[in-house]
């Protein structure tokens, strides 16, 4: 697999170098060796993320749920018919067998994607009368930005998992992957 040397960070549809210009190293646990360089992203970028996503919602959160679910369902398509490569870098950032990325990890971040994708067919508000005295409802309604952070150990996994609900719903997201393993995250 060919890893890009210097990950970037993707904002506003497109790749930028962090405002500092600094980079962490990334290691692939297995060798103990450097394989890519991670930006060092701080408040700066974090700012330009969320302008980004912010700019980007009146758009998104009224663009109707059937292009959501269109989408979102073209993502886990795009996850998995490139599953091969997002097992092995997978494997490569977390030090886990391939095997298992490519049968478990991998396909649950798919599923992720579908779930969702097919949730917001089927959720809508609800309200629920208390005999007379109150009525209960539950407004489902995008919020505005979502900020979503991933842990190491499901890199891709737990990624998708709190990605794919905040976009279902028409919310934007400004995503931070580990530093640990970065290399999943940036080939979504």
């Amino acid at each position: 697999m060919q890893i890009e040397t210097h990950l970037q960070n993707y904002i506003n549809g497109e790749l930028l170098a962090p405002v500092s210009g600094e980079y962490i190293n990334n290691y692939q646990p297995a060798t103990g060796e450097i394989y890519s360089y991670i930006p060092d992203s701080d408040d700066r970028d974090i700012e330009l993320a969320f302008e980004a996503a912010k700019n980007a919602f009146p758009e998104w959160s009224s663009c109707g749920i059937d292009k959501r679910f269109k989408i979102l369902m073209a993502v886990a398509q795009g996850i998995e018919d490139n599953l091969e490569a997002f097992a092995e870098a997978e494997s490569m950032d977390n030090g886990k067998p391939v095997w298992l990325s490519r049968s478990v990890d991998i396909p649950r971040a798919v599923q992720n994607f579908r779930f969702f994708a097919t949730g917001i067919l089927h959720f809508g508000s609800e309200s629920h009368n208390m005999e007379g005295v109150a009525v209960n409802y539950t407004l489902r309604q995008p919020l505005g930005v979502v900020g979503c952070i991933s842990p190491w150990n499901l890199p891709l996994y737990l990624f998708s998992w709190k990605i794919a609900p905040a976009l279902a719903t028409g919310n934007c997201v400004v995503a931070k992957p580990s530093e640990i393993t970065p290399m999943t995250a940036h080939l979504l």
